[in-house]
C-alpha cells in the first residue's frame, strides 16, 4: 500500500524506481534508469519540469536510455494470441524461454 499524495510541481525526492521495481520492471532497466538518473541529477538536468507521461508524445529518449529490445519482445509484438492453438501457444513459450536465456 503506498501512503502518499500526488500534487502539482516537481518532486523533492521520487519512489518512481523502487515502485517500478515492485511492479516487475526488469533489472537491467532499473539499472539504466538509475545511471541515467545520476548523471541528470550530477548536471543539473533534472531541474526543469517534469513531462507528462499521460499524454500521447511524450516519451523522450532523452530521459531514459533505451535498452537493447530483447528477441523475445519482438516475437511477442508479431504474434496474435488468438490465432494460436493451446499446443501453439506451448511451444511459443518455450522458443520464448529460450530467447530470453540467450
Amino acid at each position: 500500500m503506498f501512503l502518499h499524495s500526488v500534487e502539482e510541481g516537481p518532486a523533492s525526492q521520487s519512489y518512481g524506481l523502487e515502485v517500478a521495481a515492485l511492479a516487475g520492471v526488469p533489472g537491467t532497466v532499473i539499472r539504466a534508469a538509475r545511471k541515467r538518473l545520476a548523471e541528470l541529477e550530477e548536471h543539473g538536468l533534472a531541474a526543469g519540469p517534469q513531462r507528462d507521461l499521460f499524454v500521447a508524445g511524450a516519451k523522450d529518449s532523452a530521459v531514459v536510455p533505451e535498452a537493447e529490445e530483447n528477441p523475445a519482445l519482438n516475437t511477442l509484438r508479431k504474434l496474435n494470441p488468438d490465432t494460436l492453438t493451446p499446443r501453439e501457444a506451448l511451444e511459443l513459450l518455450y522458443q520464448l524461454r529460450r530467447k530470453l536465456d540467450e
